[in-house]
């Protein structure tokens, strides 16, 4: 009688505890660990700084903030001080704000828009959108809550929503279209003054409102000094933080046998310090190699013509873990696509890198503008992706200026370097720095033919001087 062969669950079971492990496949895993979790990690340490933030309002005076379950708010566009997120744009009025779930729910508060573009982005831990709020969906004013997955608590009258989220962590970015004019200014200052976040223990029913340029501003020390974004992951205490990202994000169905795994590198490192080395190193090796790469667009996304490269899969990622620390590493919290088309550019169209010591060229023929119900911009970053202080305290141009020069046959000619083109161009010059940097075209509310590839930005060109 031939022996019986145990049968293989239907869900995987992680490594035997006690096998052993090679230092080979420490590394290994360890690298994949790093990939995998990098992202959470990231945001598990943005809590981390803001539960230091007494009230809402700007960290070193740049940085909209606010302790866990509020958000602080902007009255104008960021500044180039800004350093908590890369990749910020000067399109729209910011707000950010972090949420807690063991803090429980958190009262978000809309109002009317009107015809104004605006757009709150809402992602779990995992950088991923759980609710839809913005001009795309016909959202209407009102105060909306955003919620644990488990909280069982009885909404209140007058709540116009409810979205959940299944992490600890979550984040709430409103952005408002801000067109670059003093009477703009003036008249979306009543609107941004109503957004406002709230533990939904102080909700009362009706709007509240404050008056966001006189917000207070607190010392951020290091989170917006340098000229790089915040070191939001450190690899060399990355799988020291590790266990409680685990514990804060439950698995979705299919990651069962992942958590497993890496479970089982973190019960082996806590058994044996040359265990944990291996794992220190290899998520050293990891950020310095693996995602250090991800961070320059022309190794991300989706490639287009001309070197151009675009996502399709932003803030819902599922199980596309490279896209998701790629994009979280580049510029994180993207839009979702039906909210935000991104297309990114670090090269010219013989495929040489970006560099201020030559002007290029970015030309829309008549009628090939973006194609948005929003608005559309392209942003000139550095090579650390941050704006290029310049004189001109200009870092993008679309749909916010009101003074761009067109082309008698209607065509739009964008220019990029570090020397102004001719006077009659100068309206339409985005000034680089004197070494590399990358061009980000944004195109928020994009109908379709952004999206499905029927659009495509055109070539940027390389002049002759």
């Amino acid at each position: 009688m031939s022996p019986s062969v145990p049968k293989v669950p239907a869900e995987l079971a992680p490594p035997i505890a006690g096998s052993r492990m090679t230092s080979e496949y420490l590394r290994t895993m360890g690298r994949t660990a790093y990939l995998w979790g990098w992202p959470l990690v990231n945001m598990h340490n943005r809590l981390t700084i803001m539960e230091q933030v007494p009230e809402p309002g700007l960290l070193g005076g740049a940085v909209p903030a606010g302790p866990p379950g509020t958000l602080g708010m902007l009255h104008d566009y960021i500044t180039p001080d800004e350093r908590i997120v890369a990749c910020p744009n000067q399109d729209v009025v910011y707000g950010f704000g972090i949420l807690d779930a063991r803090l429980g729910p958190t009262v978000v508060q809309v109002p009317d828009f009107g015809g104004r573009f605006w757009v709150y982005q809402v992602v779990d831990q995992r950088t991923e959108a759980f609710a839809q709020l913005g001009s795309m969906y016909g959202t209407k004013p009102g105060c909306y809550l955003l919620a644990p997955a488990a909280w069982d608590g009885e909404v209140p009258e007058g709540i116009a929503g409810v979205f959940r989220f299944d992490t600890r962590i979550a984040v709430c970015i409103p952005r408002v279209f801000l067109n670059d004019t003093d009477e703009d200014r003036a008249l979306v200052q009543p609107l941004v003054n109503q957004i406002m976040a709230y533990p939904l223990g102080e909700y009362t029913g009706r709007l509240r409102t404050t008056d966001w340029s006189k917000a207070p501003s607190f010392p951020a020390g290091d989170a917006t000094g340098g000229e790089q974004e915040t070191q939001w992951v450190d690899p060399a205490v990355f799988f020291d933080t590790l266990p409680a990202v685990l514990d804060e994000i439950s698995p979705r169905p299919g990651e069962e046998a992942l958590y497993g795994l890496f479970h089982s590198l973190l019960d082996q490192a806590a058994d044996d310090p040359r265990a944990a080395q291996t794992l220190k190193d290899a998520a050293i090796d990891a950020d310095a190699t693996l995602v250090r790469e991800l961070f320059e667009f022309r190794n991300i996304g989706v490639p287009l013509d001309h070197h151009w490269s675009t996502q399709r899969n932003g803030a819902a990622f599922g199980g596309d873990y490279l896209s998701r620390t790629g994009m979280g590493k580049a510029n994180v919290f993207v839009n979702t696509p039906t909210e935000t088309a991104y297309f990114y550019q670090d090269q010219d169209q013989s495929g040489e890198l970006l560099t201020g010591e030559h002007g290029y060229t970015l030309t829309f023929p008549a009628g090939a503008l973006p194609p948005v119900k929003g608005f559309w911009s392209v942003t000139l970053y550095n090579e650390h992706h941050f704006f290029h202080r310049n004189d001109l305290h200009r870092y993008s141009l679309g749909t916010k200026n009101k003074s761009l020069h067109y082309g008698d046959d209607g065509s739009l000619t964008l220019h990029a370097g570090n020397r102004p083109p001719a006077d009659e161009d100068l309206p339409n010059w985005l000034p680089a720095p004197e070494g590399r940097f990358s061009l980000y075209l944004r195109a928020y509310w994009p109908e379709p033919a952004a999206l499905d590839g029927t659009w495509r930005p055109p070539a940027v060109t390389r002049t002759s001087r």
